[in-house]
């Protein structure tokens, strides 16, 4: 299962890219997690918040492959503990489908974006920083696979 994260977002810390490397590369390549970057909408003083989503949401779209199954990081979403997200991965991998993770620019997605997406997922309540929220889920999705193998990372 190929696993394609969209997000909107610039250059990353150098830090970021370390980490997330490192999670992505433990992954077995049954689950090959990737990323893929699309700029900013170009912001002024006047800029209409809804037109940038929607110019975000039209680049994020045209990478989600046919039949993906399109997952929006949304604080609306319903939060999953680690287990919770382990069962949806399982459950991801056995349906056969490569899925599609958005995240959106500082801004948020658009309801296109929103509407494309068969599931809402909320890291929780917190306001996140896009580099950070990369780490998160490039970590919880490496544990969350450890538990699907009985691997002992995870120690709940």
């Amino acid at each position: 299962m190929r696993v394609t994260v969209h997000s909107v977002a610039g250059k990353m810390p150098r830090w970021v890219d370390t980490a997330v490397g490192e999670y992505t590369k433990r992954l077995p390549r049954e689950l090959k997690l990737q990323w893929r970057d699309v700029p900013l909408a170009a912001r002024g003083a006047n800029s209409n918040v809804q037109q940038l989503r929607e110019r975000e949401a039209e680049s994020l779209l045209k990478g989600v492959g046919p039949g993906d199954h399109c997952v929006a990081l949304d604080g609306r979403g319903k939060p999953w503990t680690t287990e919770e997200l382990a069962a949806q991965l399982e459950g991801w991998m056995m349906q056969g489908q490569d899925l599609s993770v958005f995240i959106g620019g500082p801004d948020g997605l658009s309801d296109d974006c929103l509407a494309a997406a068969q599931q809402r997922w909320s890291l929780g309540p917190l306001t996140l920083p896009h580099p950070l929220v990369r780490v998160i889920l490039a970590e919880q999705l490496y544990r969350a696979w450890t538990i699907t193998i009985g691997h002992p990372y995870h120690r709940a």
